[in-house]
């Protein structure tokens, strides 16, 4: 194949598709590996380590897109800016097309095939291409170092000369990969932690990691989907969960949110009611925030202090970790291209393969995805 990586143009993006040693790999393999001039700056990945892996240095965007068939790229912001993208091209990236479907109808109109990346099955075969997974779990992570770094007191309890200084108390909503993440960020950096999922069996992976599984007593047997993400709940359901989740929020110093539904606004979790009942210098770290937030409060990308109490949103966390969450990223699609080539290293899109077909959005001038249709519908 012909592979290609682009810069991003996300406003805060600092991740690269591909690394140099991500290049390596595939030009190993036998791929002819395209990189635009300067795609890995952020992570400090300069042109010549591409050159040196094999890669060759396209001078501008057109350049990288008219040498290659399979174009790599973290996200979807560029859609209108990829010059000479035609029936040729397969475009490879997180496109979140359940959410923001319109964008995938001018992408079809040019020919082009699309995979998302977002719709990787959560099967064990995929599971090394998962990239979701993966900027979750680097998602997680840096939300705790944000909490961190903006809570005006230290995580870990310290016994000193001027007296104890008490632990500060972290409470996790979601136990998902970013969930899991964040529990154990925090439990190296000293905090009590407990958390909540929805989900039953999601108690077992909490206490796995040393934190506390707040249990709210409620009936939640039937809010896991067959791929493993939490299902949305009624409204009933949610009230109730919200007035149970009330006092623990209220005594926590952190609260981390990270429940979310494919392709769905994020579920309110955290009311108005609940933040005014927390104290003043307490601190809220949505990372649901690009879908609405898990906070009533939330404004994506903002500092809102409210009564004292500051909510952060940030939409860009795995910017933090440029660099590991790059090499995760390029990893996860050096599999993918890996799993789609034949014996001859040529592409191939399989729309009857259950990997390639359950991410396939659009092919030979159509939006292919029912998923994707129905949210445009």
């Amino acid at each position: 194949m012909r592979i290609a990586a682009i810069s991003e143009s996300r406003a805060g993006e600092q991740r690269v598709a591909l690394t140099p040693e991500a290049s390596k790999k595939l030009v190993d393999d036998g791929h002819t590996v395209t990189i635009e001039t300067g795609a890995g700056t952020s992570i400090g990945a300069f042109d010549d380590q591409y050159r040196e892996a094999g890669a060759l240095v396209a001078d501008n965007r057109a350049g990288a897109i008219g040498a290659a068939e399979v174009i790599a790229s973290i996200n979807h912001e560029h859609l209108d800016d990829l010059p000479g993208l035609g029936d040729r091209h397969t475009v490879v990236a997180l496109l979140d097309p359940l959410w923001k479907p319109e964008p995938m109808q001018a992408l079809a109109a040019t020919g082009a095939t699309a995979l998302s990346l977002e719709l990787v099955p959560r099967i064990t075969r995929a599971q090394s291409m998962d990239v979701l997974s993966s900027m979750a779990t680097v998602a997680g992570y840096q939300a705790v170092l944000t909490a961190a770094e903006r809570l005006p007191r230290m995580f870990p309890m310290l016994m000193t000369a001027a007296g104890t200084v008490p632990a500060a108390r972290v409470v996790i909503l979601g136990a998902g990969v970013a969930g899991l993440q964040a529990i154990a960020t925090a439990k190296r950096l000293g905090a009590v932690v407990e958390a909540y999922d929805v989900r039953p069996a999601a108690a077992e992976q909490i206490e796995s990691l040393g934190a506390k599984a707040i249990d709210l007593q409620l009936d939640t047997d039937d809010s896991e989907d067959a791929g493993g993400y939490a299902k949305a709940q009624g409204d009933d359901e949610q009230a109730r969960q919200r007035a149970a989740l009330l006092p623990f929020i209220a005594a926590a110093d952190v609260v981390v949110t990270t429940a979310a539904i494919p392709g769905a606004r994020s579920p309110l979790l955290v009311t108005t009611e609940m933040v005014e009942a927390m104290r003043p210098g307490s601190l809220i770290v949505d990372v649901a925030a690009e879908r609405g937030g898990n906070c009533a409060l939330t404004v994506a990308d903002e500092v809102v202090d409210h009564g004292g109490v500051i909510l952060l949103g940030p939409t860009q966390l795995e910017s933090g970790s440029a660099r590991s969450a790059s090499q995760m990223f390029a990893n996860n699609l050096v599999t993918l291209i890996r799993y789609l080539a034949d014996d001859e290293l040529e592409l191939v899109i399989d729309p009857e393969d259950e990997i390639t077909g359950a991410m396939l959005v659009t092919h030979r001038g159509e939006i292919v995805h029912p998923r994707v249709n129905d949210a445009l519908s």
